[in-house]
């Protein structure tokens, strides 16, 4: 069977192991029941999430025109320090951004690779932790905007990595670590504004994802320029496709690619 659309990120359940999806304009597709199989990926053309157009992908599954005017990739989104909903005052659409910034947001630590701290909406917990392949994750405040998550996250950032290592988090290179007291060694330095809302009492949530082996060296691929690949699914993780050659495909940055995917 061929199934045919546009790719975005891939839904997820969290169950143990997570479950995966690939959801498309007709049809769905459970990634999970794809292990130890052999899968055909074929770029077919683009497919920009806002305009729809069949234009080259820039950033965030947008075309370069849209990703500069669409509120959804407003600089606030990848910098919440930046948000401006809560002083009335719009980047792009100020009814969108209120919906967005000015709704309750978690700053987190996540363990994929390394310990490494983080936003999102309260919303999007466990989602985000998924999507980043953390094994293990604690909250550690949760505020009423997105404003006072970023201030909170550019303060702990001095203390503790912002960026996961997509091949030490594909590998399996983990050590697992007391986020408790990470985020108790952390509370000194969450910004005043953020002081009260700290989290004290919570645990860690532990995640468990389907991979029935782990790459030794991660390839990337770059299905627009290679066009079609074939591999046996041997895990997912993060947002990744692990593939029995250690080659790794990243569906979340590949969003805006159209493709046909057939399984054997």
């Amino acid at each position: 069977m061929i199934y045919t659309g546009v790719l975005t990120k891939m839904k997820t359940e969290f169950k143990q192991p997570i479950e995966y999806y690939l959801i498309f304009e007709d049809d769905f597709l459970n990634v999970n029941q794809l292990l130890g199989k052999s899968v055909h990926i074929k770029f077919e053309k683009y497919q920009c999430l806002s305009c729809g157009m069949n234009t080259p992908i820039f950033r965030q599954g947008f075309c370069k025109s849209c990703f500069f005017e669409t509120p959804s990739a407003g600089d606030w989104i990848m910098r919440p320090e930046l948000s401006t909903a809560h002083l009335d005052k719009e980047d792009r659409d100020l009814e969108y951004e209120k919906n967005v910034q000015l709704q309750p947001h978690v700053v987190y630590l996540a363990n994929s690779s390394n310990v490494k701290v983080g936003v999102t909406r309260k919303s999007q917990i466990p989602t985000r932790w998924i999507d980043q392949g953390a094994h293990e994750a604690i909250e550690i405040v949760e505020v009423p905007n997105r404003y006072l998550a970023g201030i909170t996250e550019v303060s702990l950032k001095e203390y503790v990595a912002d960026k996961t290592n997509w091949r030490n988090m594909l590998k399996n290179n983990l050590k697992d670590e007391d986020l408790v007291e990470w985020r108790e060694k952390l509370k000194t330095f969450i910004p005043e504004e953020a002081q009260s809302y700290y989290l004290e009492n919570n645990k860690e949530t532990e995640i468990k994802f389907p991979v029935l082996s782990y790459p030794e060296k991660p390839k990337s691929l770059n299905i627009e320029k290679q066009i079609e690949f074939s591999g046996t699914l041997c895990g997912i993780k993060g947002q990744y496709l692990i593939f029995d050659d250690d080659t790794v495909f990243n569906v979340r940055s590949n969003e805006g690619l159209v493709v046909s995917i057939s399984v054997k």
